[in-house]
């Protein structure tokens, strides 16, 4: 890591005078264009005024190759599991995603500014097209890709993306809600073959140059908006900046992921996740690191364990689904070639699974804590004592506290909300808003502090521990499930009077969706059992598949407050063995 500062990090971008060191990293030269870039003072940081992670990071990163300053390993390699196979180096990323910023704005006519829905899965197209729309200044907007059509038409409606970029598999979807999206101007297909209405993206990057001017932006200008689930009410825009996102990790002085220019790294993540933000995209490049993906159409544990033997992969993230699956092999009969450091987040991991992962390969796992609006708030860093159940210290650039109801700091060992200072200084990492909700992004302070809705401890160490949540979000295989969202789909079924969906133990997934469900007083079923596989076939029908509840529990009534809310919490602590 020393060599990497030293050697690499001076070369990478030129945002500073040659004799102001820059706070967080070690000296960086100057160039010509230092001029353009005057800094903000926040605290002991400067802050550029203008900054884009295309022209600032990844084409340094090209010109540091093109120099012979960088190890030969690619920037990019992705393999499909049937033979096929991509390697891009920094430089042909570059020449890539030019053309295909060419596509979104001489083609699609978008502007900077302009929102683009994004909805592929694990495909080298989802990565030029992020690097595209940095370079133009179009927002992106990712989706999972087990959206269903209702789910894609509220975020086309609620974000006014004018484009659309998805796959022949979920282009009838979006036929079917297009006329009611008055703002969507253009439809992008990555596809072999053709749509009427649809403009196909890898012809259109075809016949493009490769010239194309990267747009100047300013280090607050939005970047990505993350649809983020609550629990009430339909998902939020959770807005990310270019320096939430591409700055940040130039900042941080202990590196989470623990990369070099050498290094390669594989997360696991589903590509509508902020993890696969910032741990397939931002981080790594910052490091100038080799992504490694798989598009993994199933998680199946042979096809990971032997792909951590076919590959020189040195870093895995995944969630502790992830690891849980994995420790059901018998991992005896696996040699990892470069394997070295794990981490797991999205939820807490079991420290039994930790134990079983380091008894049979000799490597811990180390635990990350964030959310999508804030990144990485707590990891588990090299060299780091690691204790059960703790998902480790505060992350650089926060102060991570346990706080009351009036916004008080506790003291170690008592219990309280996970919280992180916000003010008088943002930190950089945060989200800037809620888009056009003000009272929530309001509502997510108390005090001095962002309040993450999750409850915890902090010892006499500073290693945070997770309790739980603090409302009624259900994280299920790292996937964030809003029970308003599980709870509409239901009550369109016309056996369903009521319903409501909390988390349920399961060993496997760390939790799962339950639902408890009130039946229609004209609806009469014999079978309970057929009942239940047509309501969770109806929820993957009208949400994403992923939602569904795979426990439900008919009753005569649900649980409520006299002014009528269903008190989730005392069906959930039902379930969780706490009553």
């Amino acid at each position: 890591m020393k060599l990497f500062k030293l050697q690499c990090l001076k070369f990478l971008w030129t945002l500073k005078p040659p004799n102001k060191p820059f706070h967080g990293h070690p000296r960086l030269l100057s160039s010509d264009v230092h001029s353009q870039y005057e800094p903000i003072r926040r605290g002991k940081q400067e802050i550029p005024k203008y900054f884009n992670f295309a022209s600032d990071v990844l084409d340094r990163w090209s010109e540091i190759e093109k120099a012979g300053k960088r190890p030969s390993n690619p920037a990019f390699w992705w393999i499909n599991g049937e033979g096929e196979e991509v390697k891009w180096s920094f430089e042909e990323l570059g020449f890539l995603s030019r053309k295909a910023a060419n596509v979104l704005t001489k083609e699609c006519g978008l502007q900077k500014g302009d929102r683009l829905v994004v909805i592929l899965p694990r495909i080298p197209e989802w990565w030029l097209v992020n690097v595209a729309c940095m370079r133009a200044g179009i927002v992106l907007i990712p989706g999972v890709s087990q959206l269903s059509a209702k789910d894609i038409l509220y975020r086309l409606q609620a974000s006014k993306a004018t484009c659309i970029i998805t796959t022949d598999k979920l282009a009838p979807a979006v036929d079917s809600v297009a006329p009611e999206c008055q703002f969507l101007k253009t439809k992008l297909m990555v596809s072999q073959g053709s749509r009427e209405g649809w403009l196909n993206f890898a012809e259109l990057c075809r016949n493009q140059a490769a010239d194309h001017s990267c747009v100047k932006t300013r280090i607050q200008d939005p970047m990505i908006i993350f649809f983020t689930s609550g629990t009430t009410g339909s998902p939020k825009m959770t807005q990310h900046t270019q320096g939430s996102l591409g700055f940040r990790p130039l900042l941080s002085e202990r590196y989470w992921l623990d990369l070099t220019p050498s290094g390669t790294i594989w997360n696991t993540a589903d590509t509508g996740w902020i993890l696969t933000s910032v741990a397939s995209v931002f981080d790594p490049w910052a490091f100038g690191s080799c992504i490694f993906i798989h598009n993994l159409p199933q998680a199946e544990s042979s096809v990971i364990l032997n792909t951590l033997c076919r590959f020189p992969i040195d870093v895995l993230v995944g969630a502790p689904t992830l690891f849980r699956m994995l420790v059901q092999s018998d991992l005896s009969n696996y040699k990892f070639m470069n394997l070295r450091y794990c981490i797991s987040g999205g939820e807490p991991l079991n420290p039994e699974v930790t134990e079983q992962w380091k008894s049979h390969t000799g490597l811990d796992i180390h635990e990350v804590y964030g959310q999508t609006e804030t990144g990485i708030i707590c990891s588990v860093f090299k060299g780091m004592k690691i204790k059960p159940a703790s998902m480790g210290k505060a992350a650089p650039l926060y102060d991570v506290q346990i706080i009351d109801k009036s916004a008080n700091i506790l003291p170690p060992g008592q219990q309280g909300e996970i919280a992180v200072r916000s003010k008088p200084m943002r930190p950089l990492g945060f989200f800037s808003e809620y888009v056009d909700n003000p009272k929530k992004t309001a509502e997510s302070e108390r005090g001095d502090f962002y309040v993450t809705g999750d409850r915890g401890t902090v010892d006499e160490e500073g290693y945070f521990q997770f309790i739980g949540r603090d409302d009624d979000i259900i994280i299920s295989s790292g996937y964030r499930i809003g029970p308003f969202e599980v709870e509409s789909a239901l009550i369109e079924h016309p056996a369903v009077a009521e319903a409501a969906a909390v988390s349920s133990p399961d060993p496997l997934r760390g939790e799962v969706v339950k639902a408890f469900v009130v039946l229609s007083p004209a609806f009469s079923a014999s079978d309970l059992n057929s009942l239940t596989r047509d309501l969770q076939d109806h929820v993957k029908k009208t949400t994403a598949p992923y939602k569904y509840p795979r426990k439900v529990e008919f009753v005569q009534e649900l649980p409520k407050t006299v002014t009528g809310k269903i008190k989730r919490n005392e069906l959930r602590n039902k379930e969780w063995g706490r009553m």
